[in-house]
């Protein structure tokens, strides 16, 4: 995953100015200093743990269909529940994090998740297996809705940027491979013992991180208030700017869950009939991901935010349209260009939430992550259902789909943005 994928540019600005304020400034960790090292070490396997575990079961899904003797859209909420189960909690575990503290909130999460992980490979049936991936999705929800928090607490502004980047890595590393070692553990000795080592992996973070994750100095509870948060986001879901970012983000990962759930179906057919192992190795187009994720504040710079919404789009429908072909370089690079327009266009619009909520940034975030997620489990199963009707052309349409969709709600947004202005609507040019 990037930096997009935790929230955690929505809430540095506003936590890095709160916190200037503080008589303890100096106390907080700073690299060099005492802690800083063991903090950084303990969120990376934190990451490694969470998104290891979360997707856990997408490059296996072929292996799952015939174990359990069931189909593709069937297999898919494997991934749906997990997703879908971290978006609806994302909120209240970041409410949670507010009245008991954020390392008691992540330690918790942790510990049902690998819990539950040990129980996966003995799931009987597919309901059961569905079951206990939902309970794992909410629990994770934890850690997203508590780590950047508790480094804007724990770690001095100037540092903080390096802090939730080295925490970002964890997610990354983790979500990638994660799906990589299933594929070629899957191979050898099937999926139950895959998602059995992949649980015992995460078990292993989730020890050290609880043993190396200094106490907060800096926390300060507060209480669960819920009017408050309700109307918080009420004022968010009342703002057609945010509504409009997280309707982008849904979209977007409508299409990335869809084309990564499904692609090892597509890849185990003729004419490429691969191996479990190459086609978990797929997933390290992850890293083309981390690049454009990246350059994505440049891109920005040049085209403004919407022109950057439009490429980011553009370069999805373009790799969605070349993975049609019967060419396995060709849908190697239709991946490429899938999985660099995605994170370029998700980083894009989950950093402008940041700057567009003038209050409750942390809920703001929450919200996005929740509708990302919500994307995630809508794109896993209806890119399932596709394929089971249509074939790999199914599924590409659907993300073509939801990729107009995308595009349609930007333009949406210039031709707002020029009524706001005064400007007449003629040609649509990229604003900023």
């Amino acid at each position: 995953m990037t930096p997009a994928d935790t929230g955690a540019s929505t809430i540095v600005d506003a936590a890095s100015a709160a916190s200037d304020s503080l008589s303890s400034a100096d106390s907080r960790m700073t690299p060099g200093g005492p802690g800083y090292r063991r903090m950084s070490l303990a969120l990376f396997l934190a990451g490694v743990a969470t998104f290891a575990l979360l997707y856990s079961t997408q490059a296996l899904l072929p292996l799952i269909s015939g174990d359990l003797g069931v189909t593709a859209s069937d297999a898919s909420w494997t991934v749906a529940a997990a997703t879908g189960g971290l978006a609806v909690f994302v909120l209240p575990m970041s409410a949670l994090s507010e009245r008991f503290g954020r390392r008691t909130v992540m330690t918790a999460s942790l510990a049902v998740a690998v819990t539950v992980g040990l129980l996966v490979p003995f799931a009987p049936s597919l309901p059961a297996l569905v079951a206990l991936r939902a309970v794992q999705g909410a629990a994770l929800a934890g850690l997203p809705a508590s780590a950047t928090a508790y480094l804007a607490e724990e770690v001095r502004p100037r540092a903080l940027v390096t802090a939730i980047g080295l925490f970002v890595a964890g997610n990354s590393v983790g979500g990638m491979s994660g799906r990589v070692i299933t594929g070629w553990v899957a191979q050898e000795w099937g999926w139950r013992v895959a998602v059995g080592v992949i649980g015992l992996v995460a078990v292993a973070c989730a020890v050290a991180f609880r043993l190396l994750l200094p106490a907060p100095k800096h926390f300060t509870p507060g209480s669960l208030r819920p009017r408050v948060l309700v109307r918080t986001v009420r004022d968010h879901l009342a703002n057609p700017l945010l509504r409009r970012l997280y309707a982008i983000g849904a979209l977007f990962m409508t299409v990335f869950g869809g084309i990564y759930t499904v692609i090892g179906y597509r890849l185990t057919e003729a004419p490429f009939s691969l191996p479990q192992g190459l086609i978990g190795s797929i997933f390290l187009v992850y890293l083309v991901g981390t690049v454009s994720a990246s350059t994505a504040g440049r891109l920005v710079g040049r085209l403004g935010r919407r022109g950057a919404l439009y490429l980011g789009a553009g370069t999805t429908a373009a790799g969605l349209l070349l993975s049609l072909a019967p060419s396995l370089p060709l849908v190697l690079l239709g991946l490429v260009l899938i999985t660099a327009g995605f994170f370029a266009g998700h980083a894009v619009a989950s950093s402008a939430v940041g700057k567009t909520a003038q209050h409750g940034r942390a809920q703001a975030s929450a919200l996005y992550q929740s509708a990302y997620y919500v994307g995630s489990s809508a794109g896993s199963t209806v890119g399932a259902v596709a394929f089971h009707s249509g074939g790999w052309a199914g599924t590409v349409a659907v993300g073509v789909l939801a990729v107009l969709g995308v595009v349609v709600i930007t333009v949406s947004g210039s031709l707002a943005a020029r009524r706001a202005a005064g400007t007449p609507v003629r040609a649509l040019s990229l604003p900023r």
